[in-house]
């Protein structure tokens, strides 16, 4: 096994465990790597796909909250439905996380719906 198949050449990490630590703090953790990584793919992909996950899962935490008080203040049930699908909305968050990290650490490549393949695109262009 050669140095660029057992380690990054950027962070000296194997590069499963890179990949996996992407998703440990998805917006920070991303950036980083995508700094530290300037060579290798995968991690990139990662990466990428980390900060992307992050910005999104914010994103859509903060729309429901606006959404939710707007249609609170118009009719109260609205508002508790949205609620009830805020908590059922970061569950399935968390388990897609969840999944990323397995998959980087076991060396897959698996692509979120819809962020993935912009990762990727981002990936390639170094």
């Amino acid at each position: 096994m050669n140095q660029t198949q057992s380690q990054s050449q950027g962070s000296g990490l194997a590069p499963n465990v890179a990949a996996l630590l992407c998703y440990v703090c998805p917006i920070l953790t991303g950036i980083i790597f995508l700094i530290l990584e300037k060579e290798n793919q995968k991690v990139r992909f990662h990466a990428w796909q980390a900060l992307m996950f992050g910005v999104t899962s914010i994103v859509v935490q903060i729309g429901f909250s606006i959404l939710g008080a707007i249609l609170g203040a118009i009719a109260s049930f609205l508002g508790a439905i949205l609620a009830i699908l805020s908590p059922i909305v970061w569950l399935v968050f968390f388990v897609f996380w969840i999944v990323c990290m397995v998959k980087a650490y076991q060396g897959e490549q698996y692509k979120l719906p819809l962020l993935g393949d912009m990762a990727e695109k981002q990936a390639a262009k170094g």
